[in-house]
């Protein structure tokens, strides 16, 4: 065990680990040498203090003693790492994607097996001081509230565009095709015969209507919330997300999900970890005579990565002109379809260092073009 930390005059912690579930949670103790595991009810915040406490008299540690504790993110979000810090402990939210798994192919798969390997972990880094895992940056509570009315807005339009499609499948089911879906009135569409349709399918086309125009609701009263929290600018993210509306082909929504998912909260150590973090890196294979690559490593932010490609294509239709553009051009000159298809990710790893650059250093995208006329026809980084 390292004792780096006792000859410093630093006490050496206890560590612990926290195994999650929705009814229970398995607490694990460590302090290198002995082992304590406990259940309590999930959220039982007094067994918890409680437990922590018989811990540290039953390994022989007194109150001074820290405790460096952990669990893996979830579906529980940040909750619980505020509530254990809250209690006076270092805490440490791992990714899952980066605990070690054993390659066989049946494996032990219990709470106990789970938590003593996040005990080991924790023994590993505090205690040997070794890599052992990734972490995963915790927002603050303001960052993790700003980061839900585009998240709904996403789930809302895909709402939207079921039930628009449910409602031409029960028209196409009668040989009718509409335009305008929320402007029908079931009462007055018939049949490719010109009959009234029946009068299960009115009703049920009704309801779906109903429905429909309660996600429309919805949708424009969050649409228009956003449009006054980025005009009033109340927070860093906004101010970041107004930033990037200036420049042609960023819209709102694309701006909103980049300050209050990327941008507004994190900091980057250079554009690798931006490429990283967004998940636009590739993954080469190369074992011997075998040599090809895995394409990108899909390891980031879903929502940051899809919306980067989305606005790698609006970056070409609005800034045909900007070096970005040129340099997709020139790669795909003689290329196929697919070739742009595998070049455009390329191209939204480019562009999203680009934009950070841009929101950290003010350094413009070269020959990009601003979308109000106020600034000039271009802008160049010095």
């Amino acid at each position: 065990m390292n004792t780096t930390g006792e000859t410093a005059g630093t006490p050496i912690p206890m560590v612990m680990a926290i195994e999650v579930s929705a009814a229970k949670w398995l607490l694990g103790f460590s302090d290198g040498t002995r082992e304590r595991l406990r259940t309590i009810a999930a959220w039982d915040q007094k067994a918890f203090a409680t437990e922590v406490q018989l811990a540290r008299q039953k390994m022989g540690h007194d109150e001074a003693t820290p405790v460096m504790c952990c669990y893996e993110a979830g579906r529980d979000g940040f909750s619980i790492h505020r509530f254990v810090t809250s209690k006076g402990i270092g805490n440490t939210v791992i990714d899952p994607s980066s605990v070690e798994v054993d390659q066989r192919q049946k494996r032990r798969k219990t709470d106990r097996t789970d938590v003593r390997k996040l005990l080991r972990l924790q023994e590993r880094r505090h205690y040997h001081v070794l890599p052992a895992y990734r972490e995963v940056t915790v927002p603050g509570e303001a960052d993790e509230a700003a980061m839900r009315p585009h998240r709904e807005r996403k789930r809302l339009v895909k709402e939207r565009t079921a039930h628009c499609s449910r409602i031409r499948s029960l028209l196409a089911l009668h040989g009718v095709r509409c335009g305008k879906v929320s402007a029908l009135d079931p009462e007055q569409v018939c049949d490719w015969a010109g009959r009234p349709l029946p009068t299960a399918a009115r009703q049920e086309m009704t309801r779906q209507l109903e429905r429909l125009r309660t996600v429309e609701r919805q949708l424009a009263a969050v649409e228009a919330a956003q449009q006054r929290h980025l005009a009033a600018q109340a927070s860093p993210a906004d101010e970041q997300a107004a930033r990037l509306c200036k420049l042609r082909g960023v819209g709102m929504h694309s701006a909103l999900v980049l300050s209050k998912e990327f941008f507004g909260w994190r900091h980057f150590a250079g554009r690798k970890q931006v490429g990283a973090l967004a998940g636009l890196t590739g993954c080469p294979y190369a074992s011997g005579a075998s040599a090809h690559d895995q394409g990108i490593s899909k390891a980031g932010s879903r929502r940051v990565r899809a919306t980067m490609i989305e606005l790698a294509w609006l970056w070409l239709r609005w800034q045909p002109e900007s070096d970005l553009s040129q340099w997709f051009l020139r790669r795909t000159a003689c290329g196929t379809a697919r070739a742009r298809r595998r070049c455009i990710v390329a191209l939204a790893r480019k562009l999203l260092v680009a934009l950070w650059k841009y929101i950290e250093h003010g350094i413009v995208p070269d020959h990009a073009v601003w979308s109000d006329a106020e600034h000039g026809e271009t802008a160049k980084a010095a």
